[in-house]
């Protein structure tokens, strides 16, 4: 598992070091590559977050911010897990704050 930067401590750090991270897989033009955020929910409660980058040629990579563990893991175009994070920080979300990039 590796370790994340220390400086992630907001929900704007961590989607910019996710979308940064991901675009750094595939060679992809962050400017050009847009990332949509979905809420994750478990028996009524925020349990983290799913990220998608879509890329050209209908590449997709994901990563999934896992509240609980604090922990973020990171899929390649063919759906395969590459990198699991471990975050330095405890992050908190409110339920309903998911926005799209």
């Amino acid at each position: 598992m590796s370790e994340a930067p220390e400086d992630i401590r907001t929900m704007e750090d961590l989607r910019n070091y996710i979308h940064e991270t991901l675009c750094n897989r595939e060679n992809l033009l962050r400017d050009q590559s847009p990332m949509t955020e979905l809420e994750l929910t478990r028996q009524g409660r925020v349990c983290g977050r799913q990220y998608c980058v879509h890329g050209p040629r209908s590449v997709r990579l994901g990563a999934i911010w896992a509240s609980d563990h604090n922990i973020v893991y990171f899929y390649d175009a063919a759906g395969e897990r590459y990198l699991k994070v471990k975050l330095p920080h405890r992050l908190t979300v409110a339920a309903g704050s998911a926005d799209a990039a």
